[in-house]
């Protein structure tokens, strides 16, 4: 009887924690998606950085040939 009540108490916790699982994978897609964004975002960030910082370097390099 014992083992009974485990096995079912088993079954039931895996039950609830898939349908937990269920429940939450519209949360988790939008998480995606809102991930991907933020990604992308940074990436244009720092792409936009990057050429800044580039052009700095290259206007700094002609000024130093120029006078040097």
């Amino acid at each position: 009887m014992k083992e009974f009540l485990i096995g079912l108490l088993v079954i039931v916790a895996v039950l609830l924690l898939a349908g937990l699982g269920v429940l939450l994978f519209p949360l988790l897609f939008v998480l995606g998606f809102a991930l991907r964004l933020l990604i992308l975002v940074a990436a244009v960030l720092f792409a936009v950085w990057l050429v800044g910082k580039l052009t700095l370097v290259v206007i700094d390099a002609l000024r130093r040939k120029e006078t040097g």
